[in-house]
């Protein structure tokens, strides 16, 4: 489940990637707040975070304000995910950047835990990795545009 900051996050980045794709410059922070209707006093702060690291630039002055500095092609949501949520594995023992052995795990090899785990978060890491900002801001208002539709497993 992703944090009531990392959807802040994406929200920003919606209008911002709106305002790029409109040929438009900089916005405010009090316009990105009120077009993705985010609280401004947590935008700031999400919004720096944002901006050391390269994926969003800001500028002062009266025409100032953020813009992306990155083309939406190139702006990873699973490094957003880490960025803003942190690791995103479900277990420590399978994070790749910021690997921790579980303090009560005796083996992780046979570990039943962690093998049923590793097969549903490599399935999950294969659908988001490739995911990108441009796949949402393309996805429009159709929920569920970005990827497929699960297919149901039979019953047994």
């Amino acid at each position: 489940m992703i944090t009531q900051k990392m959807k802040y996050a994406l929200k920003a980045l919606l209008v911002l990637g709106d305002q790029q794709r409109a040929g438009a410059g900089p916005l405010r922070i009090e316009t990105i707040a009120q077009r993705a209707g985010v609280p401004k006093r947590f935008l700031e702060h999400i919004l720096l975070d944002i901006r050391d690291t390269g994926i969003v630039a800001s500028t002062r002055g009266r025409s100032g304000g953020y813009a992306l500095a990155r083309d939406p092609r190139q702006v990873s949501i699973p490094e957003l995910l880490r960025l803003i949520d942190g690791p995103i594995a479900p277990l420590p023992c399978l994070s790749r950047t910021a690997y921790q052995r579980c303090e009560d795990c005796t083996d992780e090899a046979s570990c039943r835990i962690r093998q049923v785990f590793s097969g549903i978060f490599a399935n999950y890491l294969l659908l988001i990795e490739s995911l990108t900002l441009d796949d949402l801001l393309r996805s429009g208002k159709a929920a569920g545009a970005i990827l497929p539709a699960p297919e149901a497993a039979p019953l047994p």
